[in-house]
């Protein structure tokens, strides 16, 4: 933190420095209403624009206004004061580029280096050369002499630090947007499933219970001397049936306790905080044995319980399939999330035959062509059946915190589907729904 006397000599250096850049009425003015200006307007269009339209309203002089976009990590036009709609987002020609000092180009240009704030760059959304932000380029240069220039470098200075400034709150906002996200992803896919603990733990209590009467009636027997053979058999079968009891409680819990594991490991992830985003860890799965069946058993005893058969025949997903470009946490919630959707909103259908079904299945194809001429896509879905959701609402049913209208008495957030959509987005892959013969289909396509 700086001292209050380097603060006031720093005010009398910037003093002096004003007092040798000698700007006009004009230029002070211009600067002037730069600043109030760039307070004024909040969205970052508005801003570029402001930054090519000062040159023109104080000096009569067009602008183009070249700045780095984060997305994409390159300089790109933002804002030109000539056919302001054309060229939009295009890289600046090869003759203007960054440069130590301004600089003029052969189609009459000043070109002045956009920076930011040399001790704050790294805590920039996005990797950066030098300290550059962009470009500032002035037409027609023609009798511009090295005061103008003087007044423009210092003009492409302030908008540097603006920027620099925006850019910072812009991060800070995603990385805030973040975390409400992310808190969310964890109540839906950690903490409420990390809810079947406690049936886990009542019925591993009650499996104690049960060895521990069948161990007094054992000692009973012995010190009653009354076991003959056809007691001790019957009390060894109760021993056995709660001890394989037990063990698929064990089993039970071992099971859950590797998924919320693979599910807390996938999202602490350090590196969703470093960048603001959920970020992917790919290695090479085999789909079905790694990612669906450990999901599939996780919900086979609440499928069956709600009377839900599971019918994987035509699944064609193939067992020695290999899936390179996978994050194993992020996609084994997306199936969490389309069988717990299942598991809550599955129905009955009537088959021609007057046969009702009440089941899920999943599935695999390759869709030819998806992307592009010879770029598959390879879809993956979960089916169940019951009634379609209504047309007016299948294009709103991933997005963030919304519930259809059969949704009003089951339990939930509207936030499954929301995730499913961004965990695929992320894989560079799109989700998708579609009313089929006697139920609904939730799909995910990525790049074959």
């Amino acid at each position: 933190m700086a001292t209050l006397k380097y603060i006031l000599d720093r005010i009398e250096s910037k003093k002096n420095d004003f007092r040798q850049y000698d700007f006009s009425q004009t230029e002070s003015s211009a600067l002037a209403t730069f600043f109030d200006l760039a307070q004024e307007f909040d969205d970052i269009g508005d801003f570029y624009n402001l930054c090519v339209t000062i040159p023109r309203a104080f000096f009569n002089l067009e602008a183009r206004l070249y700045i780095m976009e984060p997305r994409v990590n390159t300089i790109a036009l933002v804002a030109k004061t000539e056919d302001p709609e054309h060229g939009l987002h295009t890289p600046p020609p090869p003759e203007v580029h960054p440069g130590e000092q301004p600089y003029y180009t052969g189609r009459d240009g000043l070109v002045l280096t956009v920076r930011g704030k040399k001790f704050l760059i790294a805590q920039l959304p996005f990797k950066t050369s030098n300290d550059v932000l962009g470009l500032l380029e002035i037409y027609p240069a023609t009798g511009l002499g090295p005061h103008h220039k003087l007044f423009f470098e210092k003009f492409a200075n302030r908008i540097g630090f603006n920027i620099h400034n925006r850019f910072l709150v812009e991060k800070n906002i995603e990385h805030l947007r973040f975390i409400r996200t992310l808190v969310a992803d964890i109540e839906h896919n950690v903490i409420v499933p990390n809810m079947v603990y406690k049936l886990f733990l009542r019925r591993l209590k009650g499996k104690i219970a049960k060895n521990i009467e069948i161990e007094k009636n054992f000692a009973g027997c012995f010190l009653n001397e009354t076991c003959d053979r056809d007691r001790v058999k019957r009390i060894l079968s109760e021993l056995t049936d709660v001890n394989h009891s037990l063990t698929e409680e064990y089993e039970n819990i071992e099971k859950h306790y590797r998924n919320i594991t693979l599910f807390l490991e996938t999202l602490f992830r350090r590196s969703h905080f470093d960048q603001g985003r959920l970020t992917l860890r790919t290695r090479r799965v085999n789909m079905k044995r790694d990612v669906i069946q450990p999901q599939l058993e996780r919900f086979a005893e609440q499928f069956r319980d709600a009377g839900i058969e599971i019918d994987d025949r035509l699944s064609g997903i193939p067992e020695e399939e290999i899936i390179s470009v996978v994050d194993v946490g992020l996609i084994s919630q997306v199936y969490a999330n389309l069988f717990s959707n299942a598991l809550k909103y599955t129905q009955e259908a009537v088959a021609e035959s007057g046969e009702r079904k009440k089941y899920i299945s999943y599935g695999r194809e390759v869709i030819k062509d998806f992307l592009g001429p010879g770029r598959n896509g390879v879809k993956y879905n979960v089916f169940s059946t019951g009634p379609h959701i209504r047309p007016e609402e299948r294009e709103k049913i991933f997005e963030e915190e919304y519930r259809g209208s059969n949704t009003v008495d089951k339990p939930g957030t509207g936030h499954g589907l929301a995730f499913v959509k961004n965990a695929v987005k992320i894989h560079g892959g799109v989700v998708g729904y579609e009313a089929t013969h006697y139920g609904n289909n939730f799909y995910f396509i990525f790049p074959e």
